[in-house]
């Protein structure tokens, strides 16, 4: 396993040296959309429509904020369960879009897409708030206010620490855990 220092927007050659189980240091703007948002998304790919924000090359972060302090640029946020946007994920790797945060596993057709469109999923490990919060320098409303707390948020971060899971040779971090688990249980 090695350690990455990575700035977006990311290219198929910097994700291409990624592996599974690699620990990686994101810096640069990331965006952060979760299920509501990434339905409009896909919508909009669907009729043929402009997105409000261009994706390619980019990272989406499936998080959630908490309300904003004084004095702190964002609330507390925390990653959120990677695998609901799975049915909208694939549309958007297929669009462009060449990472995901999120935290747990994703499915079978994630794998696949990480695959065929060179892209990546990173997790966020859970637990870790305040860690993620303190790498966040700024952060921008930049797409559907009316989704509130699932509102497209443009954020510029650094050193945001991450975990490949899922890498653009099609291997699932987690999957590989659990048989190696399973394995020693045999013994």
């Amino acid at each position: 396993m090695a350690t990455h220092d990575l700035t977006t927007p990311l290219i198929n050659t910097v994700i291409n040296t990624l592996v599974v189980g690699d620990e990686v240091n994101l810096s640069g703007v990331i965006y952060m959309a979760r299920d509501a948002a990434h339905k409009r998304f896909v919508e909009l790919i669907q009729k043929g429509q402009p997105l409000p924000i261009d994706l390619r090359g980019q990272v989406v972060f499936y998080g959630g904020p908490c309300p904003t302090k004084p004095g702190h640029v964002f609330g507390v946020v925390a990653p959120t369960s990677a695998y609901r946007m799975d049915p909208y994920a694939t549309v958007l790797f297929d669009h462009g879009l060449k990472g995901a945060i999120g935290k747990g596993n994703r499915g079978l057709a994630m794998r696949d897409s990480c695959k065929k469109n060179t892209a990546v999923c990173f997790s966020a490990i859970g637990g870790i708030s305040a860690t993620l919060l303190s790498c966040i320098r700024s952060a921008e409303l930049v797409a559907y206010e009316d989704l509130k707390t699932e509102a497209v948020q443009r954020l510029v971060v650094e050193n945001f620490p991450l975990l490949v899971t899922n890498d653009a040779a099609g291997r699932d971090l987690y999957e590989e855990q659990v048989t190696l688990y399973r394995k020693t249980l045999e013994v």
